[in-house]
This record gives C-alpha cells, structure tokens and sequence, in this order.
C-alpha cells in the first residue's frame, strides 16, 4: 500500500507539527508574544521559546494555550505527541504535578540533588542518566524537567524556598563545564525577588529530614500539602496531621542553615573551586 499523501501540507513530524500549530492560531488571533504573556500570566518569551521550537512548554501551559484559543484539547494532544509519551511523568508524579502547577507558593528541602525547577538541561541530563533512562525517554524526561523550570518565571512567579543540604553541592557532575554552568545558574537564581536559597551545612548535625527530599505546596484555598521523594519512591501527603509534622522538620533544618546571603557565599566559594577551563 502506497503511503498516505499528507493532505494539509503541513508537517508530519510531531514536534514541527506543534510548533506550527502554535504559530497559526496565535497569528489568527492576531496576538504579540506580550499580548499572549499579558492574557495567561507566563512570561512572554516562553512562548517565544515554544514557537521556535526550543522547548515544549509544560502540560499546564498548553492548556492555558487551548482555552485562550478556543481548540479544546488539540495543541495539548499535540503536545503529548510531540513530548512522545502522553504519560511522560510517571502516574504517582501526575497528581503532584496538577497541584505544583497551581500552588502560591513552594518550599523545598534536598539531600543530594538539585530541585528539578532548578536544575540546567545539562545537569537534569546527567542525574536523569545515572537513573538508567535512555535514549528518547531521556530527552522526553530532560524537556519535562526544563518545563517545570518556566513555574518560577515571570511577574506572577510564586515565592519558592529551597534548603539545600552541602552534600547537594559537593556532587559535582562529570562534565565540569556543566557543572560550572549549573552553579552559575543556581548563584542567578538567589538575586531573584521570588526565590530564597539556603545551603545546610555537613557539620549541622542530625535532623529530621536526613534522608528526606520533601517539597511542600500552599495551594489557592490555603491548604498545604507535601511530596516526600528517595531514588526508588515517591509519596503524595495530604492528611493535616502528617503534613504538620513535616512541616516542624522543616521549620527546624531551616532554622539550621546559612542566611540567603551567607548561602550565596557558599555557592560563589563552590563555584570558585571549579576550573574555568574544563580540561583542567
């Protein structure tokens, strides 16, 4: 059998397909990029980015794209098919990451790795890598990553905290260039108005989240709920009384840790201690 003649002329690759779709319903609506941003609240350059290719954008912002336009589902159909897997975070990540999207506000603690909204698309390679993905599922997982990074961009970012344990920055990636660049990023990230880093250092003694990656979200209705992460599990928690416990935890490694401005020093020392020439 012959293959099938393309009957609209536009592509048939998924990703070009969806770049060309947003190009075409944000010239029928006759909108500039900052129009765009203005009506749906992201920072404009992020659809910049999505019309050119650069990156897919989250779920979320698809969504937004699809009712702004009025095509129900199609762009975020689009979208699944150019991201290669509409399940692209795994089905315990997928009720988190619908609350994640909305939250007011965020806060953060990790034992040795980055918080994903952090991570550069070098070092999120890297430590996805080390997990055993491969191939186009690590691409699809790199692209998911660096979209969940736009949450914390623009105007109407919500505040964002995040208490790093030293042993998070004394794991450095085998491409010190990489590397360089992620410190350069995370240094960035502490003169933003809307993010606050702490560094926890090694000699703080014993807490009770040692062993802990924990993310908390204040939603829109005032509720607070948190998601506990290791290499093999993850857990949504939603129960008041769990939550308030974590909460104490964390309240009291906080109260542990550098000042953001003697953080910044840390990281600034750490960055130092990287060869500018990564051959060295």
């Amino acid at each position: 059998m012959p293959p099938r003649r393309a009957i609209t002329g536009r592509s048939q690759e998924p990703r070009q397909r969806f770049v060309e779709e947003l190009r075409l319903r944000r010239a029928q609506k006759g909108d500039s990029l900052r129009q765009l941003g203005d009506a749906l609240g992201w920072d404009w350059s992020l659809f910049g980015k999505m019309e050119s290719g650069q990156t897919l954008g989250s779920p979320e912002v698809v969504q937004a794209l699809d009712q702004h336009y009025g095509t129900p589902d199609l762009l975020l159909t689009l979208w699944e098919l150019a991201a290669g897997d509409p399940t692209q975070f795994k089905e315990r990540y997928r009720r988190y990451m619908a609350l994640e999207a909305e939250a007011v506000s965020l806060w953060h603690y990790g034992v040795s790795i980055l918080p994903g909204m952090l991570q550069t698309h070098g070092y999120a390679s890297e430590v996805l890598a080390a997990g055993g993905i491969k191939g186009e599922e690590l691409t699809r997982q790199v692209e998911a990553r660096m979209g969940r990074r736009e949450l914390l961009v623009g105007e109407d970012a919500p505040p964002f905290r995040t208490i790093l344990s030293e042993a998070v920055l004394r794991t450095s990636l085998e491409d010190a260039g990489q590397w360089r660049k992620q410190l350069e990023s995370l240094a960035e990230a502490t003169e933003r108005p809307n993010l606050t880093v702490h560094v926890l250092p090694h000699d703080s003694g014993p807490h009770g989240l040692v062993s802990t990656d924990v993310m908390f979200l204040r939603l829109p209705d005032g509720c607070t709920v948190a998601y506990t992460e290791n290499a093999h599990h993850g857990e949504l928690i939603q129960e008041t009384g769990s939550v308030e416990r974590l909460q104490r935890a964390y309240d009291a490694v906080r109260d542990l840790a550098l000042s953001p401005a003697e953080s910044r020093k840390f990281i600034m020392r750490m960055l130092e201690e990287v060869p500018c020439d990564p051959s060295i």
